[in-house]
């Protein structure tokens, strides 16, 4: 009877941790290396709204075929996009290229 009360309890304490503990979302943007000016504006407002909700950015610029020459072109988009966004979340890992994705994360900015 002592056995079950004390797994009963831990169930319970498990649930209040459970019920207080938070998911961590992560919403993507995708970029092409040579992004026009309208599909910037148009990704970056999304992205702000993700930042607003509270969800983690993972923005990158995908490099298909022989675009890959464009790395520079990439990083500097990237690097405008955490500017852009700097009043609303903060640069957790700068641009890196893996493969043929070159990745950045940013995280929201905590409110006060």
């Amino acid at each position: 009877m002592d056995y079950k009360k004390f797994v009963y309890e831990q169930k319970k304490r498990d649930k209040a941790l459970k019920a207080k503990s938070s998911q961590v979302v992560v919403k993507e943007i995708r970029f092409g290396p040579q992004t026009d000016e309208h599909d910037y504006e148009f990704k970056r407002k999304n992205a702000e709204k993700f930042l607003k909700e509270g969800a983690k950015l993972k923005a990158f610029v995908f490099f298909k075929g022989r675009s890959i020459i464009y790395k520079d072109q990439g990083q500097i988009l990237l690097l405008r996009l955490a500017t852009d966004l700097e009043e609303f979340g903060k640069v957790e890992a700068m641009p890196v290229l893996e493969g043929k994705r070159m990745i950045m994360f940013i995280a929201p900015k905590k409110k006060k």
